[in-house]
């Protein structure tokens, strides 16, 4: 029955203010019972039974019977006046078992105190001599079913709050059990959202964590083997054609020649589809370090002087400042290197490719500027995608794999940056934003 939490909250709250209302109902009823020297309830009594003393003794029953009336006008009840014997003094009946049940346990000791018989029962007043017994029976004899109304509130209020605050409570705990069971069925991209501040907001939050490390992962395992399914169909082909044409050519030089390139050609492709799933890995492992911006493009530029010589290409560095961002050194690197190399994979001979660095109020520019063909506006968005190739040529010198602009943009990306490419007219230009407070 109280399986769950809601319904283990809510029993519980109400089970605590059930046994509170009975306590506070108990205790008022036993500090009922004792009434003390000093009360005005008992001096009234005390003054009671003193008064139809002096009477009787003054004026025998006539005089009693007066005082009697004149009290019950004062104090509406029942009451009557006898001796030790319980003998009604006034009516001569006898009295003694109201007398008896007066005489509780848990009374006061002998003397002239008021005495409870138990709930609604009389009252016993002893005079000051012991002769005489003034017994009162109240005209309202409250029991617990009488006063349990009065009380039936409180256990409304109660068991409303509780209601509310138990749907405080479960209700991320259901939020969070949905989540897991919907990441569970497959949807990755799944998450929480919870904005809550205290416990439940934090489990919340780290199953979003969680669930977006393992979304990251898996869609990067996922793009790796479809990447690779798609790719290596076309060498392997070429790799199976060469290597027949090896066994019957006459010419075994040249299918080997043809073997080797497109071996090469195989490495090369794993080799940077394994660059785009470290790009894509695990945001939280990889170790942030300030990185000088300005250092790191005369690096790359160093780097790709070589190859720039080889096609008669100048590379031209404008650094207008240093600037510093926060980062993986060897990713942004990389990235850097990607998209300088495209741009003199691109630029014509005896031309200059231009690396520039400045800054903004909130990003360190970096822009790349060759001065070849440029693309065509509609796929200036599309150079960013892996395999993309506007030249679809394998063969010829701009022939690529289609994944350097790819790499680029994932590792940017990872960096909370933008890369975008426009036409520089002649050319290509492509900035890179990387947030300095990044």
């Amino acid at each position: 029955m109280f399986r769950s939490t809601y319904s283990k909250i809510l029993a519980w709250s109400i089970l605590t203010i059930a046994i509170a209302i009975a306590g506070t109902m108990g205790t008022a009823w036993l500090l009922s019972r004792t009434i003390r020297r000093d009360d005005p309830f008992a001096r009234s009594l005390r003054l009671q039974a003193e008064l139809l003393q002096r009477a009787y003794e003054s004026g025998g029953r006539d005089e009693l019977a007066r005082a009697v009336r004149q009290i019950d006008e004062l104090f509406p009840g029942e009451r009557f006046f006898t001796d030790t014997r319980g003998i009604d003094l006034l009516t001569g009946a006898d009295r003694s078992r109201d007398l008896g049940d007066a005489r509780d346990p848990v009374a006061l000791p002998p003397g002239p105190f008021p005495r409870f018989a138990g709930p609604g029962g009389p009252i016993l007043v002893s005079s000051a001599d012991s002769k005489y017994r003034y017994i009162l029976m109240p005209s309202w004899r409250p029991s617990i079913w009488s006063i349990l109304p009065y009380f039936s509130w409180i256990l409304v209020a109660v068991a409303l709050f509780s209601y509310i605050l138990t749907r405080y409570l479960v209700a991320p705990i259901g939020a969070l059990r949905k989540s897991v069971d919907r990441f569970g069925r497959g949807e990755l991209a799944v998450r929480t959202g919870s904005r809550r501040q205290d416990e439940f907001g934090e489990v919340s939050r780290a199953f979003d964590q969680m669930a977006e490390r393992i979304q990251t992962l898996l869609t990067a395992e996922r793009r790796l083997l479809q990447d690779i399914s798609h790719e290596l169909r076309t060498p392997l082909s070429r790799l199976g054609f060469a290597i027949e044409l090896a066994r019957t050519a006459p010419d075994r030089e040249a299918s080997l020649a043809r073997i080797r390139k497109e071996a090469d050609r195989l490495s090369a492709l794993v080799g940077q589809l394994l660059q785009v799933t470290r790009a894509e890995g695990d945001p939280a492992t990889r170790e942030l370090f300030p990185v000088p911006v300005d250092d790191l493009l005369r690096e790359v530029a160093d780097d790709a002087a070589w190859e720039a010589e080889m096609r008669h290409v100048k590379i031209v560095t404008r650094l207008d400042e240093p600037v510093t961002v926060r980062g993986d050194r060897e990713l942004l690197r990389r990235a850097v290197e990607n998209i300088v190399r495209n741009a003199v994979r691109f630029a014509p001979e005896s031309s200059a490719v231009e690396i520039g660095l400045a800054r903004s109020s909130e990003n360190a520019l970096i822009r790349v500027r060759d001065q070849g063909p440029g693309v065509q506006d509609e796929h200036l968005g599309e150079i960013f995608k892996p395999f993309f190739r506007e030249d679809s040529s394998r063969n010829g010198a701009t022939g690529g794999l289609g994944l350097g602009l790819a790499i680029a943009h994932r590792a940017i990306h990872l960096h909370h940056g933008t890369v975008a490419a426009r036409n520089a007219q002649p050319g290509l230009e492509v900035e890179i934003a990387l947030p300095v407070g990044a």
